[in-house]
């Protein structure tokens, strides 16, 4: 026989609004009363029903070295309300700061709401974040981010196997000496695509000489700083670079133009996400196209259909990107 609000207000003595208030982890329901309600729904095996509401996108700030400027992200969001808009549902956007006073608290508010689905933005989340997000009561999905600790159904790109075809195609245009423009905070995704990287230089045999590892920054003006001061310092330049992303790789590139050198007769050049300015950038941007909208749509989707799963099995989905080609790389012929 099913366990409902009624037999366990029934059980308890307490009226069938502050069991539900118990069992919704709501304010205004004394401690000692939720506990005891709590402990007898365990007992006599009541689950709480999953009926999602609303989705809530949060938005996960640690330093905002990624998120803040992002041309990446907001495409990402139209695609999480434009699908939830489909499917019937209103969209919350909140940003959660690591760093603000109140962070667990409000945290603690969103994953004990049981009628809103969560889509965890994880762009900027190291592995140690993760933790509090796994003893969530209502049902969470992570975008563009993983785990190799916690369990968690996840949407993300195939960031190396994506960064592997942008470095393979520099290799079949003639470039051996290849660099590696390396974002200073090491988000997953960056490492993932570093990844990418070795591996297509380990497999050609090609030599990673500690100066051509351009450490910059993650937005356009500390990419473009930092890419000068290595410039001033480096004795020889790599015929070609991957960056971690168009921002990098942009901000990059215009260091590279002041400093006298040619993009790309001199240095070629490859970015990653396909972010718009890229098509206009001087040269136009080479660069790997992530379908933006798509990883934020399909987050919703497989949020929403976690109700048809046994919790205990999680699901990792990759989604494919496809290699824009454009100025930004030259064509190096042996003699």
């Amino acid at each position: 026989m099913k366990v409902n609000i009624r037999k366990i207000s029934e059980k308890t003595g307490f009226s069938m609004s502050t069991v539900s208030n118990a069992l919704n982890h709501k304010k205004g329901v004394n401690k000692k009363t939720a506990e005891i309600i709590l402990k007898t729904a365990e007992e006599m095996g009541y689950r709480v029903e999953e009926e999602i509401t609303k989705i809530r996108f949060v938005i996960f700030r640690r330093n905002g070295m990624i998120i803040d400027d992002s041309y990446f992200h907001p495409a990402v969001i139209e695609g999480v309300e434009h699908q939830a808009k489909l499917m019937g549902y209103e969209t919350l956007f909140c940003y959660i700061d690591l760093n603000d006073p109140d962070y667990r608290e409000r945290l603690g508010d969103i994953l004990m709401d049981m009628q809103s689905g969560v889509v965890l933005l994880g762009t900027e989340m190291l592995e140690e974040d993760y933790q509090p997000y796994a003893d969530a009561k209502n049902r969470i999905i992570l975008l563009d981010g993983r785990s190799d600790t916690y369990g968690f159904d996840s949407v993300l790109i195939n960031d190396t196997e994506s960064a592997a075809k942008a470095v393979e195609y520099l290799v079949q245009k003639g470039h051996k000496r290849i660099g590696y423009l390396r974002g200073e905070f090491r988000i997953q995704a960056f490492r993932s695509r570093e990844m990418g990287y070795y591996q297509v230089m380990n497999k050609y045999g090609y030599p990673v000489e500690p100066e051509y590892i351009a450490v910059v920054g993650t937005r356009i003006e500390t990419a473009y700083q930092k890419m000068k001061e290595y410039l001033a310092r480096i004795k020889e330049v790599p015929t070609a670079f991957f960056a971690d992303n168009d921002v990098i790789a942009i901000g990059s590139m215009q260091a590279m133009k002041e400093c006298g050198y040619d993009v790309p007769g001199d240095i070629s050049v490859i970015g990653f996400d396909d972010v718009a300015y890229g098509m206009v950038s001087d040269p136009p941007l080479s660069t790997v196209h992530v379908y933006k909208q798509e990883l934020g749509a399909r987050a919703v989707r497989e949020l929403l259909a976690m109700a048809d799963k046994d919790n205990r099995v999680k699901v990792r989905i990759q989604v494919c990107t496809d290699f824009v080609e454009r100025g930004s790389v030259r064509e190096i012929r042996e003699n």
